[in-house]
């Protein structure tokens, strides 16, 4: 059986207009990624990964092209249906965390099911769920300082997961950690992976980037190569 296509771009451009400069963040970019992989942006800065990974994330609209998500268009939907589909479909994993301060790790994780319209019983078990896949359970009354970047870092893959999405995209997810930490983190996106969890990530570093299954590298807009990884790098180091 055929893995399916949860992302098919076709031609993506995204061109920003600064006073009287034009910007083409993305010249054309045609890529296909399959239920179940798990595939690294890489690039240097400018190179338009993070652009490429904003439009993946329906967080931008591109200017040129199509963008097929999970078999719906979503290159012209408007901002109200874009945030729906984000809610839905896309689990964030962002490098400064972006928890609620004020918020247990139980309440930042069941916030997405908030916007879902789950009951309150619903949302503290299934984001009870979700801390312990990452090995959180023991920290749900925790609020964010009382919590390691490593523990604030797993609550927010927590979070990304608790919906249950097609697609788990992570920017630059070790940015703000150690190196350990770092590979603690990347160890955990490969039990994820391993799980069946589609996961895109973005990052400039290539010690990260070879965590992934597959390293797409982008220059100057476009697709400057798209290859297998043959040499996945795995830690095996049991999550503390």
């Amino acid at each position: 059986m055929e893995a399916k296509t949860i992302i098919q771009t076709k031609d993506l451009a995204r061109i920003y207009r600064m006073g009287n400069e034009t910007i083409h963040a993305l010249r054309s970019v045609s890529i296909s990624i399959s239920k179940g992989e798990y595939v690294a942006f890489m690039g240097p800065s400018g190179s338009g990964k993070s652009t490429l990974m904003n439009i993946v994330g329906c967080l931008d609209t591109p200017s040129a092209g199509s963008y097929i998500l999970n078999g719906k268009d979503v290159s012209n939907m408007t901002d109200n249906e874009l945030a729906e589909i984000r809610n839905k479909e896309i689990g964030f994993v962002f490098q400064t965390f972006n928890l609620l301060p004020r918020s247990s790790s139980l309440e930042n994780v069941a916030l997405p099911l908030v916007y879902a319209g789950y009951s309150k019983s619903v949302r503290e078990e299934r984001a009870m769920q979700a801390l312990e896949s990452v090995g959180l359970g023991s920290r749900a009354r925790h609020k964010p300082n009382e919590l390691s970047g490593g523990q604030r870092q797993r609550v927010a893959i927590a979070r990304a997961l608790v919906n249950d999405p097609s697609i788990i995209l992570a920017d630059e997810p070790t940015g703000n950690l150690d190196t350990k930490t770092s590979y603690e983190i990347m160890d955990l996106f490969e039990n994820l992976y391993a799980k069946g969890n589609t996961i895109i990530m973005v990052t400039h570093e290539e010690d990260i980037a070879k965590y992934a299954h597959r390293i797409v590298r982008l220059r100057d807009g476009l697709i400057e190569s798209d290859v297998v990884n043959t040499e996945v790098r795995t830690h095996h180091n049991e999550v503390v």
